[in-house]
Formats: structure tokens, sequence, C-alpha cells
């Protein structure tokens, strides 16, 4: 069994900064890309940042300049580091991974459960 495991989630002012972790668990051969999504109420889910297994990353527009994505490999760990927040980032985060549970299997998207993140104004 996989799990993805969120963290770091919570409130802060416009300005502020959160670092959001994400870890994966459980018996796989291999995990492909890590990335952040996001969701807000009554919109769609939609892709913060991904990062490859190599360290190559990928942002969202409204992101570019003011979130960092990385991950430890050793680790299983993928993170968000958030600054300069607004209060258009509130939004329930959700770390998903690419992972080859074994040789016989394809790549699969797991997803974490979710942490929310609001900025107050």
């Amino acid at each position: 069994q996989v799990q993805l495991v969120e963290s770091g989630g919570g409130l802060v002012q416009a300005g502020g900064s959160l670092r959001l972790s994400c870890a994966a668990s459980g018996t796989f051969f291999s995990i492909n890309d890590m990335g952040w999504f996001r969701q807000a109420p009554g919109k769609q889910r939609e892709l913060v940042a991904l990062i490859t297994w190599g360290g190559s990353t990928n942002y969202a527009d409204s992101v570019k300049g003011r979130f960092t994505i990385s991950r430890d490999n050793a680790k299983n760990t993928v993170y968000l580091q958030m600054n300069s927040l607004k209060p258009e980032d509130t939004a329930v985060y959700y770390c998903a991974g690419d992972i080859r549970r074994n040789l016989q299997r394809a790549v699969e998207r797991y997803w974490g459960q979710g942490t929310q993140v609001t900025v107050s104004s």
C-alpha cells in the first residue's frame, strides 16, 4: 500500500510564508514526478508545481517567483516553499506522486489527503 502524507498547512497573513511537506510511504519500486496541486472552493483542481526525479521543475504562472518546489529522493519527500502568499493562494493543497509499485505494474498517480492553506488579507 502506498500513502502520501502532507503536513505544513495553516493560516497565514498576506505576505507571509509556509512550507508544505509530503512524504511517500509503503512498498514501491520507484517514484517519478512529484507535485503539488490546489483546489479552491468552487474551482477545479489546478497544478501548482511539478518536479521530476532529476530535479527539473515546472510552475503555474500564478506562483512563479514566489513558490519553490524541491524533493529529497532519499526520503521520498517533496516540499513546497511558499513565500509572498496572497489571499488568492487560499485552497486545499494536494500532493501527488507518480509511482511504480513494481516492475509488473504501470506508473500510477497517488494523491495525499490534502492540507488547507488559508491566507488572510
